[in-house]
């Protein structure tokens, strides 16, 4: 099976096209992220998976609970999804639009995991050394994961800097085995 994300991108690119070709990305990524937390609500969710539900009361219900936070190409993406079985991967294609749109405005997301709290300062200068290297500005979520046993492990887009102890020592256990 097709992996999700795979999926969801065709999705989130024609909505991005579509966006930008409008100037109305602002309005694209609220109505996306409307649209997606209302597919992440439990009991939707539930509705969207049940097979006993038929398409055409499932779009209705749908587009009925988003109201008028969805405009007519909003709506009409949401008619393409039921159509297709795909509503439920709505917050992946609200995802992968604000990685286009992120993209596109020179921002880069970064995910730091520390194996302890780092400081502000830490933090601050860590991510001045991003954007010099990657040449965007970079939006970072920090978080402290004690598994990794000592130092950072940075992951920006595909790439992945790891100066983790763990890490060190997965590389050296391949090495010893190859």
């Amino acid at each position: 099976m097709a992996e999700i994300s795979t999926i969801a991108r065709p999705y989130a690119v024609a909505a991005y096209k579509l966006a930008r070709e409008q100037k109305s990305l602002a309005k694209w990524s609220e109505m996306l992220g409307f649209a997606a937390a209302v597919a992440n609500d439990a009991q939707i969710k539930a509705y969207i998976l049940d097979p006993k539900v038929v398409s055409a009361d499932l779009q209705a219900a749908f587009l009925k609970v988003c109201g008028d936070q969805l405009n007519e190409q909003g709506q009409n993406l949401v008619k393409v999804l039921v159509e297709y079985g795909r509503l439920s991967i709505l917050p992946e294609i609200s995802s992968a639009f604000e990685t286009l749109k992120a993209q596109d405005e020179g921002t880069l997301e970064a995910e730091i995991i520390a194996a302890s709290k780092i400081s502000a300062a830490d933090t601050k200068d860590l991510i001045k050394r991003l954007e010099a290297r990657f040449g965007k500005k970079i939006e970072a979520s920090v978080s402290v994961d004690p598994e990794i046993i000592g130092g950072i492990k940075i992951i920006v887009g595909d790439t992945v800097i790891d100066a983790s102890v763990k890490g060190q020592l997965q590389n050296l256990a391949y090495t010893l085995t190859a």
